[in-house]
């Protein structure tokens, strides 16, 4: 026998009276709360050490690490009477020439056009520059086209190529294939007439140090490099303290610190991400003079511990022609003001002294300046070194995220099935729904509310904290309060802490009931069993649709605990 049916119009099923006992047969409050408690504990027990699992030693120091500067003043001087070439010195002549690009590992053909720029006047024999792009997208006619300009004006060729991608993304690029494309055009230039084939140099900025590694390990022949706001360390050391450094500067809680270095740790590789590891830091790397260029709002490199490696490793390689030049208010790109403004100037006296440097260094000039000179090199936190690959932390959590969006997928359909049954029943005017019990479905009603608005707040206090580094990284400063990036940390966890307390509570009532009918008494009662085997007296809901209901969504959520359990939310 069914019983009296009584609708949830706020969840649009059916709960059920039958079966219900009085309050007077049921636990005392105490009892209850003696029962609840220790499963709450257990429970949490169970989701600290999972946070603790996937925590990883935050170890950022030394912390405000600074390299001195020989002299304020950038500008570059060589010992010679001579009048070297200086910024618009020539007129220049702009052309263009297209060339398939084939990558080395897969075959595939890009078509790629490449800007050449040459001095008008200034005769043959001349030293030349090879661009290499930073992240992005960058095209031949959209990128390095100041800096291109003022060095042919100063008697180089320069050559800005359409950056090698193939069918790679920001997260795959073949730096090693683009090396390649790049060499390809350093060899045509080296064949013009008007170029010394042993006076081409790179110019390289950020990401595009990576692949100008590679080129000079391969090309013996490279005269000289400028490497402005370089990528020294791994993409996964360099972009873990990029992400981390931003982070606390913008003022995040250190719980969304914490996810990074979770992040930097997973097993890249297995994932597809191969450049995760590269090491282009290698002695032979900086054997040829180079000049290394920072900005002093640059937010992105290791400044200090980044220079310090370039010196180490040129040194290794007997080359001790390493100049330093850092400018004040610069960015991440040498230029004044916000990143993500086009057209913005580069910082006073850049180009005069990277012209200046290039046109000595190439005609192989002593120079008398200052090798380090400019403002202090400054360095908030230690670079990560310690990261590494996690094989058995990945896989927890690829199976933990993976649990949880495929719980997701069928809760939704199962929420749609449940709409579309609450409609037909109204049309039909039907009363009977899932038939779930009112203790359950208030219960299931809550812990999903308060999931889901933990969820919520969770991405969003992240996507503010995302909004912000992105504005740090284009120049723009941080915000004096932090906001929602610092206290929707604490308040998600003290909303998991309740949808905990609410599960504790739901099986304290499940224990109830199976005490109150017997299943939980010594000898066994073979007919309470019976009955819940065969669902004569079923606990949850009267309907089997109601009972997957109930278990379909029972496990989504506490699949959404598990993966905020990983993301260290229960890390107290």
């Amino acid at each position: 026998m069914r019983g009296e049916q009584e609708t949830d119009k706020s969840i649009g099923f059916s709960v059920s009276k039958a079966h219900e006992i009085p309050e007077r047969q049921g636990f005392s409050r105490t009892r209850r709360l003696m029962i609840t408690l220790p499963i709450f504990i257990i429970l949490l027990g169970v989701l600290v050490m999972a946070s603790n699992y996937t925590r990883l030693p935050a170890d950022n120091t030394p912390t405000g690490q600074t390299f001195a500067t020989l002299s304020p003043n950038t500008e570059v001087t060589f010992d010679t009477r001579e009048q070297l070439p200086k910024q618009g010195a020539y007129k220049v002549h702009e052309w263009h020439q297209a060339i398939d690009a084939k990558q080395p590992s897969t075959g595939d053909v890009q078509r790629i056009n490449i800007n050449f720029r040459e001095p008008e006047g200034a005769g043959d024999n001349l030293p030349a520059v090879m661009f290499f792009h930073g992240a992005g997208y960058g095209t031949c006619d959209n990128s390095f086209g100041d800096i291109a300009t003022a060095m042919s004006s100063a008697g180089f060729v320069t050559a800005v190529i359409d950056k090698p991608v193939w069918n790679t993304n920001d997260t795959t690029r073949d730096y090693e294939g683009s090396a390649v494309i790049y060499e390809q055009v350093i060899n045509m230039m080296r064949g013009f007439r008007n170029v010394n084939p042993k006076g081409v140099g790179l110019y390289a900025t950020s990401e595009g140090a990576w692949i100008a590694s590679y080129v000079v390990q391969r090309d013996e022949q490279v005269a000289f490099q400028v490497l402005l706001s370089p990528m020294v360390f791994s993409a996964r050391h360099a972009l873990a303290f990029l992400a981390v450094q931003d982070f606390a500067l913008v003022g995040a809680n250190e719980g969304y610190q914490s996810i990074v270095r979770r992040v930097f740790s997973l097993d890249l590789p297995a994932l597809g991400l191969t450049n995760a590891d590269l090491n282009t830091s290698v002695p032979a790397a900086y054997r040829i003079p180079t000049l290394v260029a920072y900005g002093a709002k640059d937010v992105m490199t290791a400044q200090v511990q980044g220079f310090k490696d370039i010196l180490e490793q040129a040194h290794k390689a007997g080359n001790y022609n390493v100049t330093l030049r850092s400018y004040p208010i610069a960015n991440h790109v040498l230029r004044l003001g916000d990143e993500a403004m086009e057209n913005t100037p580069f910082a006073d006296d850049y180009m005069r002294d990277t012209v200046s440097w290039v046109a000595g260094t190439s005609r192989g000039l002593t120079q008398t300046s200052e090798p380090v000179a400019g403002t202090p090199l400054y360095q908030s936190i230690a670079v990560p070194l310690e990261l590494h690959s996690r094989p058995a932390m990945t896989w927890y959590g690829i199976v933990v995220m993976g649990l949880n969006l495929i719980m997701m997928l069928v809760s939704a359909v199962l929420l749609v099935v449940t709409l579309i049954r609450a409609i037909m029943r109204r049309v039909r005017h039907q009363s009977h729904g899932m038939g779930m019990r009112k203790p359950f479905a208030r219960a299931l009603r809550f812990t999903a509310i308060m999931t889901a608005a933990a969820g919520l707040l969770f991405l969003g206090g992240f996507a503010e904290v995302v909004i912000a580094v992105v504005q740090l990284a284009w120049g723009k400063a941080p915000d004096s309060s932090a906001g929602m990036m610092y206290w929707s940390w604490p308040v998600t966890q003290f909303a998991c802490v309740l949808v905990l307390w609410a599960w504790a509570s739901m099986i304290e009532r499940i224990i109830e009931i199976w005490s109150q009918r017997g299943l939980l008494q010594w000898p066994m009662n073979r007919d309470a069993w019976r009955a819940l085997v065969h669902n004569d007296d079923p606990i949850i809901a009267t309907s089997r649709f109601g009972r997957v209901f109930f278990w379909i969504l029972t496990i989504t959520l506490i699949s959404m605990l598990l993966c905020f359990s990983f993301w260290g939310l229960f890390r107290f």
